[in-house]
């Protein structure tokens, strides 16, 4: 094999080369991919003549796909394929994907379509690292929690902001309301790091109030997004991320004056996350059977 891999920060994140992802990929490349991306959180690679078909192809070396979101729109003609289109909504928030269903994503893949001349960056946080930041004493506490995760709240716009486009778009993405319960530390099923696994759509800590949760919350959450922890990634054109979407969150930059913007993202399908006790996620509320196979935990 010839491929190389650059770490670009010292906490998160690598550059592939000497791989041809728009072509099949040999077992020994797949393996060697997985294991940077074990280490690295998020791998960047050039994606030359990768079009949709190829980087659905590309993902399928990890895992089955999910389809392209359990409630927003896919592309034409490709139904694991959602567009992140500026036009669509801005996804400017700290999340990691979909976690309000009981099995998220175990890893996304994300490829430039359209770059704006400036701006426009994805950051992403290496989850492991903030917990492994935390002090002892809300370690402790961090270990013993959990967080019900929903899509049925405003996570971006402000009501004064929302339009009829956006009031739309809302609507669309809580057109399936979904509650699940995960353990706010998660155990990693291939490296048994234990990583953060909050986010966004993280609305309440079990056992507390809406607003102590916030607080809680806002306190673990100011440790994913230290500097130290986050990779800022500048798109080209023709570029690939991949990022393992059990220890990462991420957040697209809104910084770019409104030009237009669109990346495609495609999900490999996930296992249901255990804490640190070994115990399992659990669904309250909305089937995403339609969306996502359960994955095995290996």
């Amino acid at each position: 094999m010839s491929i190389e891999i650059t770490k670009v920060t010292a906490r998160i994140g690598a550059q592939v080369s000497g791989v041809d992802i728009s072509a099949p990929l040999a077992p020994e490349e797949v393996a060697a991919i997985r294991e940077a991306l074990n280490v690295h959180k998020a791998l960047v690679f050039d994606a030359g003549p990768l079009d949709d078909a190829g980087q659905q192809a590309f993902a399928r070396h990890f895992g089955d796909l999910t389809t392209a979101h359990p409630t927003v729109g896919a592309v034409d003609d490709a139904p694991n394929v959602l567009p992140v289109d500026s036009e669509r909504g801005r996804a400017n928030h700290w999340h990691t994907d979909v976690t309000f269903v009981l099995n998220p994503p175990q890893a996304s893949t994300l490829r430039s379509i359209t770059v704006p001349p400036y701006g426009g960056e994805t950051l992403i946080a290496n989850a492991a690292a903030a917990y492994r930041d935390l002090p002892e004493p809300l370690r402790r506490l961090a270990d013993t929690l959990w967080a019900e995760h929903t899509n049925d709240y405003d996570y971006a716009v402000p009501d004064e902001d929302v339009d009829e486009d956006r009031a739309a778009q809302r609507a669309q993405f809580t057109s399936i309301k979904y509650r699940t319960a995960h353990p706010v530390v998660r155990v990693h099923p291939l490296t048994g790091e234990r990583g953060l696994f909050i986010g966004g759509f993280a609305q309440r800590i079990a056992g507390l109030s809406v607003g102590e949760s916030r607080k809680v919350l806002d306190l673990l959450q100011a440790y994913v997004t230290r500097p130290e922890n986050v990779l800022r990634h500048r798109w080209s054109e023709n570029q690939l991320v991949l990022f393992d979407n059990r220890i990462t969150q991420h957040y697209a930059i809104d910084n770019y004056d409104g030009r237009p913007r669109r990346l495609h993202r495609v999900t490999v399908a996930g296992d249901v996350p255990v804490g640190i006790e070994g115990k399992e996620s659990y669904s309250i509320e909305g089937d995403a059977s339609h969306y996502t196979p359960v994955a095995a935990a290996a």
